[in-house]
């Protein structure tokens, strides 16, 4: 019980008897989950810890008699007893939200500003994500939370506890619903972590263990101001998390403190081992700020100079941001384009094209065939022109990628008929449609990565590829698979890893950006406001990999190159910016144009 891992605090001891004084400032904690994990009986079990304290227990829409909530929830469940035939997920989720209005002005605020602690069973979350997953445009979501978000005002969770819960300890009548709205949790937790403290509670074995992280959690946060600290794990005993179950911003690191940032963090209920910086790491963020700093200077001064670092005036290097090179921009420009709603066409088009990678390559189709549709797909018109620009002495293949051939296994020998095969065989599979459907982008990258030929790198940078148009809409900061250049270029950067993977100390990058440029005395100009991704985080891994050839040739990495290849050469064709349309800050980009590297 929570009252005995206290009992050797002594500003704590006097309270064990349930006398806990009612903090100076109320505060909000929420708890999330799909139905079915068991959010109703832990928040329960926690209240019943906190007798002390002034608890108020509510869920959204809300079960108390006579409030709009309880009428709305019935409505929802049984609309049928009230006449109505059916409910568009639209109004359902309009109607969730003006209970949700109600409450938050007749119950929840008051209780706050009496000082009382509120656990509330579901929160705007719920709204996103049953939304997105019945159909809600997520533009009417947006507007829908910004509404509600404007009645909680300065009130904002201390802490959200996500619930989850193994399969095969429920019953739930939809199993592949339940994993949908599970991954989507998942994925708007992932992006919430910088707002708010998420927590995820593993709802396993008893209800008393499980309750132990919350209470603790809110114990500590509403006693902190009296206290002046709140216990730690050594401290108390309490309940170790799995390490898996933590967030980046709930780890305390052994070393490094500068590569987490320990001042100002959260009091944390396990260690993980920290990865160990080299000299690399801080280059990393130096060569992300300057390579940034060289995209602005050249569309304010087309003749240069525009750096004054040797290596990156010499040798060639991709954009900080990944949607900034010249592949990607005529991705975007020219083979998106037209910003076509007919996702199976989207999917034809930026796999046709990334395939080979090559701009040239493109054009050549174009203009030998027309307009490039899944509908006029040819294999052997298509094999006759590539076949007759290799026979010219022309490439058809960028040297971004190693593109593999697909050898005897695929039954084809010349690469690109094999890809041309391998694209026929998307199409008849219907992966178009099951990729735009896929719920999350680790799904879509699974069904990719099932394709022949298709292994972790080139599943994920075509997915990323997708998701540049309306034929896919994630977030590009939930998932991320490191490719062979950021795993040596992570190696660099680190010389033990600690309990961290690669794709771990990717999202560490991420998360850590802001704190890492300013604590340098970097200024990072940002995208517009966009802030790297997690695809820039690891692309970054890769250029630095190639700058610390160079600028530090002491330090070994897995592939054993020690030189630049590429030379930098301005391109001749002037390039006018354009990024998707869903980023929102093509508005903000003057007409410029410029020859990116």
């Amino acid at each position: 019980m929570v009252w005995e891992v206290y009992a050797d605090q002594p500003q704590l001891r006097g309270r064990l008897t349930g006398g806990l004084d009612v903090p100076d400032k109320g505060a909000v904690f929420v708890f999330e989950g799909p139905d079915g994990v068991g959010k109703s009986t832990l928040v329960t079990a926690v209240k019943r810890r906190l007798n002390g304290l002034s608890v108020l227990d509510l869920s959204f829409p809300g079960s108390i008699a006579g409030t709009l909530g309880a009428h709305v929830y019935a409505l929802h469940h049984r609309h049928e007893q009230y006449g109505v035939r059916e409910m568009t997920p639209d109004a359902r989720q309009l109607l969730h939200v003006s209970a949700h209005v109600e409450t938050i002005i007749t119950l929840v605020r008051p209780h706050v500003a009496d000082g009382g602690v509120v656990l509330l069973d579901r929160y705007w979350w719920s709204t996103w994500v049953y939304g997105v997953l019945s159909g809600v445009p997520k533009s009417s979501l947006k507007r829908m939370i910004a509404l509600e978000q404007f009645y909680w005002k300065r009130i904002q969770p201390k802490a959200v506890f996500l619930v989850n819960r193994a399969e095969a300890e429920i019953a739930v009548p939809d199993r592949k619903a339940f994993n949908s709205r599970s991954n989507e949790y998942d994925v708007l937790a992932r992006s919430q972590e910088k707002r708010v403290r998420v927590l995820r509670v593993d709802n396993a074995g008893d209800i008393e263990s499980v309750a132990d992280l919350p209470v603790l959690t809110i114990l500590e946060t509403v006693q902190a101001p009296k206290s002046g600290k709140a216990p730690g794990v050594g401290q108390t005993g309490a309940p170790v998390q799995r390490a898996q179950q933590l967030s980046f911003a709930n780890v305390l690191p052994e070393s490094a403190p500068q590569l987490l940032g320990a001042d100002n963090l959260p009091a944390i209920w396990a260690k993980l081992s920290s990865p160990r910086p080299s000299a690399v790491f801080d280059t990393y963020w130096r060569f992300a700020a300057e390579r940034q700093a060289i995209f602005f200077r050249r569309l304010q001064n087309k003749s240069g100079p525009w750096t004054n670092d040797p290596i990156l005036s010499q040798y060639k290097f991709t954009n900080a941001y990944r949607a900034s090179d010249r592949v990607s921009q005529f991705l975007i420009r020219e083979v998106i384009g037209r910003d076509d709603k007919n996702r199976n066409e989207l999917f034809f088009r930026i796999l046709l094209f990334k395939f080979f990678n090559k701009i040239d390559t493109w054009r050549h189709l174009v203009a030998a065939l027309g307009e490039l549709t899944i509908r006029t797909f040819d294999v052997p018109s298509y094999d006759r022109i590539l076949t007759g620009l290799m026979q010219s002495g022309q490439a058809i293949y960028s040297g971004a990628y190693i593109m593999p051939t697909g050898g005897n296994s695929w039954g084809e020998p010349r690469k690109h008929l094999m890809h041309l095969k391998l694209l026929q065989h998307m199409i008849s599979q219907d992966l178009p449609q099951k990729v735009s459907e896929a719920p999350t982008m680790r799904n879509a990258f699974e069904l990719l990565k099932a394709t022949p030929t298709l292994g972790n790198f080139l599943a994920y940078q075509y997915v990323i590829d997708l998701n540049y148009s309306t034929a896919t809409d994630f977030s590009e900061s939930e998932f991320v698979v490191p490719g062979p250049g950021a795993r040596d270029g992570i190696r660099k950067c680190f010389t033990s890893l600690g309990d961290f993977s690669e794709a771990d100390v990717i999202r560490l990058m991420y998360d850590r950006q802001e704190h890492e440029f300013r604590s340098r005395g970097l200024s990072f100009q940002s995208l517009w406001g966009r802030p790297l991704q997690l695809i820039d985080c690891q692309n970054l891994f890769c250029e630095v990999d190639k700058y610390a050839r160079v600028h530090h040739p002491e330090v070994e990495g897995t592939s054993g190159r020690s030189r630049i290849k590429q030379q930098f050469r301005p391109s001749s064709e002037p390039l006018s910016y354009q990024y998707p349309q869903k980023w929102e800050i093509n508005h903000l980009i003057s007409g410029s144009a410029v020859e990116p590297s």
